[in-house]
C-alpha cells in the first residue's frame, strides 16, 4: 500500500473516533490530536492534512449557513433551520450571514447542496445566452 493511501486510511480511521454517536465530538477532535501529536505517525502532515479535510466536510455537513440580504426575523432562520434538518433528517445549526450584494432572499448551504431565491438569481436567469 501506498504512503498516501496508508495516510488517507489512518485519518479515516482517526476520523471515526470524532465521532459520538454520528456527530463530530469537540473532545474526541482533541484527543485524537494528542495522539497524533504524541506518536508521529509516518507522514503525519499528510494524516493531519485529510483528517482536516474529513471535520470539515462533517462540520459543513451539520450547518445551514444562510446568507441573506436585508432584513430577516430569527423566526425565519429558525424555521429554514428546523425545515432542513426533517428533510436531511439530522439536526442541523444555524449559521446567519449577511450577503448584502444578493438584493434580496436567501442562499441556504447545507454541505455541497445550495437552495437558492434571490434576486441576483432571478436577475441571471433573465439575461439572455449570448
Amino acid at each position: 500500500m501506498s504512503s498516501a493511501r496508508k495516510s488517507a486510511e489512518l485519518a479515516r480511521q482517526l476520523f471515526a473516533l470524532t465521532l459520538d454517536q454520528g456527530r463530530l465530538a469537540p473532545e474526541r477532535v482533541a484527543a485524537v490530536l494528542q495522539w497524533v501529536e504524541k506518536h508521529r505517525p509516518d507522514n503525519a502532515s499528510a494524516v493531519l492534512r485529510a483528517l482536516k479535510r474529513l471535520v470539515e466536510a462533517e462540520v459543513a455537513r451539520s450547518q445551514a449557513v444562510i446568507e441573506y440580504a436585508g432584513e430577516v426575523s430569527p423566526a425565519v432562520f429558525a424555521e429554514v433551520t428546523a425545515t432542513l434538518s426533517r428533510h436531511y433528517g439530522r439536526p442541523l445549526e444555524s449559521v446567519p450571514v449577511a450577503r448584502p450584494e444578493l438584493i434580496a432572499g436567501l442562499r441556504v448551504r447545507v454541505g455541497c447542496d445550495i437552495y437558492e431565491n434571490t434576486v441576483v438569481s432571478q436577475l441571471a436567469a433573465l439575461k439572455p445566452v449570448s
